[in-house]
C-alpha cells in the first residue's frame, strides 16, 4: 500500500478514532451512576482544549524568544494583561455555563437555550466596549505595571492589536463555556484544534516576514492570534445557531433582557472578580519582578507559561466539576455534587504532585527549550524548583472552587482567590524580594500561597453550607415569559 493511500485511510478513520476516545453528552449521565467515568470523559476534552489554548501562548513565546529577548520580556507583560482584560468579562461566560448546566440538569431545555442566547449577546457587547477601553489605556497600564522603556513600546503594540480583537477572543471563550455547561466538551475541542493549527502556520510568517508577508515582529503574533480566534468564533456561532450539537441559541432571544442581565451579572460579577484577582496578582507581581533585570522578567514569563501547561488538568477537572455540580444541583442531588468535588480534589493532588516532581528534575531542559540566554535559563530553573513542590495544592483549590461556581456560589470562589493572592502571595513576594533573597522571595511567595489557597478551599468546603443554599434556591435560572415556550427555530 502506498504512503498516500495509507494517509488517506488514516484520515478517513480519524473521526471514528476520536469518537472512541471522547464520548459525547448522550453517552453518559452526569446526574446518576459513578463519578469517575463521567468526570473523566467530561474533563478529557477540556484538558485537550486548554492545552490547545495554551499552545497559543507557547507558540508566541517560542517564536518571539527567537526574535529577541526584548520581545520575550514584552510578551511577559502582555500575556497577564490579556488575561486581565478577558477576566473582566469572563464572569458572564461562567454565569452562562452555570445557568445552562442547572437548567439541563432540571430538564429545562428551553430555559437553557434562552440563557445561552442572552449570554452570547451580552458578552459580545461587553467585550466590544472592553476592547475599546483597553486600546486607549493599555499603554498607561503597562507602564504602571513596571514595563521598562525598551519593553513598553513592544508590549503596547501587541496589546493594542489584541484589544481590538477582544470580541473575537472573548466570544470564543463564551462558546466553549456554554457548550461545556450543556455537557458537550468535544465540539469546542475540535474547533480549537483548527484555530490553533491556523495560528501555528501564521505566526512565523507574520513575525519574521516570511515570503510575501511584511516583518511585523511582536505585532505579527497578535495579528495571527486575532485572525485565528475570529475564525473560531464564526464556526462556534454557526454551530450554536444550528443547534445540532450542544446548546442552541436563537436570534430572537438575543435582544438584551434587563431582568436577565441583572441575574447573570449577580452570578458572573464575583466570577469576574475571581479572574481579575488572578490576573491582577500576576500583573502586580510583574511590578515586583520588574524591579530586577530584564532576564529575570523573561524567566518569569517562561515560568508562568510552563505553569499554564502544568495546571491544565486541574483547570479542566475544575470545569468538569463545575458542570457536574450545576447539573446535579438542577436535578436536586447535592450529595452527588459533593462527591464529585471530593473525588476531583484527591485525584488532582496526586496528578499535579507527580507533575511537580517531573518539573523539579526537568527544570533546566524545560527552561532551555524557550531560550538560549544563560541568565534567563538559570533564573527560570530556580523559579520552577521553588514552586514545583506546591503543584498538588493548586489542584485541590481548583477542584473545590469549581464546585462553588457550579452551585452559583461564585462569591465564595472569588473570596478564596482574593485572600490567597492579595493577602498572602503579594505581601510575601514584596517583603522577601527586598531582602537578600531578591527574586527568589517571589518564587517562595508562589509556593506558600498555593498551600494556603488549598487549605482555605478545603476548610470552607467542609463547612457544607453551600449544600443547603443549593437545595433551597434550586436552579439559578430566571423566570422566563410565555414567548419562550412557543419559540421556534429562526
Amino acid at each position: 500500500m502506498s504512503l498516500l493511500a495509507r494517509l488517506s485511510r488514516l484520515f478517513k478513520s480519524l473521526p471514528n478514532r476520536i469518537s472512541r476516545l471522547f464520548k459525547g453528552r448522550d453517552e453518559f449521565d452526569l446526574t446518576s451512576g459513578g463519578i469517575a467515568k463521567p468526570l473523566f470523559y467530561l474533563s478529557l476534552p477540556i484538558i485537550v482544549t486548554n492545552l490547545l489554548q495554551t499552545a497559543y501562548n507557547l507558540i508566541d513565546t517560542f517564536w518571539l524568544g527567537q526574535y529577541s529577548t526584548e520581545a520575550l520580556a514584552a510578551i511577559s507583560f502582555a500575556f497577564p494583561m490579556v488575561f486581565l482584560l478577558i477576566s473582566v468579562g469572563m464572569g458572564l461566560s461562567v454565569a452562562g455555563s452555570v445557568l445552562v448546566a442547572q437548567h439541563i440538569g432540571a430538564d429545562e431545555e428551553a430555559e437553557a437555550e434562552y440563557a445561552a442566547s442572552q449570554t452570547v449577546a451580552l458578552s459580545l457587547l461587553g467585550a466590544s466596549v472592553l476592547g475599546l477601553i483597553g486600546y486607549v489605556f493599555v499603554n498607561g497600564l503597562l507602564g504602571l505595571f513596571g514595563a521598562s522603556q525598551d519593553v513598553l513600546p513592544l508590549a503596547t503594540d501587541y496589546m493594542q492589536v489584541i484589544s481590538l480583537g477582544m470580541p473575537f477572543m472573548f466570544g470564543f471563550f463564551v462558546f466553549i463555556a456554554l457548550m461545556r455547561g450543556y455537557g458537550d466538551t468535544i465540539t469546542p475541542m475540535l474547533v480549537m484544534f483548527g484555530s490553533v493549527l491556523l495560528n501555528v502556520v501564521l505566526d512565523p510568517f507574520l513575525i519574521f516576514g516570511w515570503g510575501p508577508f511584511p516583518t511585523l515582529g511582536i505585532e505579527g503574533a497578535a495579528v495571527a492570534t486575532v485572525i485565528s480566534r475570529a475564525l473560531a468564533l464564526v464556526v462556534g456561532l454557526a454551530i450554536m445557531f444550528r443547534g445540532t450539537r450542544g446548546v442552541k441559541i436563537r436570534l430572537r432571544q438575543m435582544r438584551p433582557d434587563l431582568a436577565f442581565a441583572k441575574k447573570i451579572v449577580s452570578i458572573g460579577f464575583p466570577a469576574s472578580i475571581e479572574g481579575m484577582g488572578r490576573a491582577l496578582s500576576i500583573n502586580l507581581l510583574l511590578v515586583i519582578v520588574g524591579l530586577f533585570p530584564t532576564y529575570v522578567v523573561a524567566a518569569y514569563g517562561i515560568g508562568t507559561r510552563v505553569f499554564s501547561v502544568v495546571f491544565l488538568p486541574a483547570i479542566a477537572v475544575a470545569r468538569g466539576v463545575e458542570t457536574m455540580t450545576g447539573q446535579n444541583v438542577g436535578a436536586d442531588k447535592p450529595d452527588r455534587a459533593a462527591a464529585a468535588a471530593d473525588f476531583a480534589a484527591r485525584i488532582m493532588f496526586l496528578v499535579l504532585g507527580v507533575m511537580g516532581i517531573v518539573a523539579w528534575f526537568g527544570a533546566r531542559p524545560i527552561t532551555a527549550a524557550f531560550t538560549d540566554d544563560a541568565q534567563v535559563i538559570e533564573v527560570g530553573v530556580t523559579f520552577l524548583r521553588y514552586v514545583a513542590p506546591s503543584f498538588g495544592f493548586i489542584g485541590v483549590m481548583r477542584a473545590y472552587n469549581g464546585s462553588f461556581r457550579g452551585t452559583g456560589k461564585t462569591l465564595t470562589a472569588a473570596a478564596i482567590v482574593l485572600v490567597t493572592y492579595a493577602a498572602v502571595r503579594l505581601p510575601i513576594a514584596y517583603s522577601l524580594s527586598q531582602t537578600t533573597m531578591e527574586y527568589r522571595g517571589i518564587w517562595i511567595a508562589f509556593a506558600v500561597s498555593n498551600v494556603v489557597g488549598a487549605a482555605l478551599a478545603y476548610g470552607w468546603y467542609r463547612r457544607g453550607t453551600w449544600r443547603d443554599v443549593a437545595v433551597t434556591e434550586g436552579p439559578a435560572g430566571p423566570a422566563i415569559g410565555d414567548d419562550l415556550e412557543t419559540s421556534t427555530d429562526d
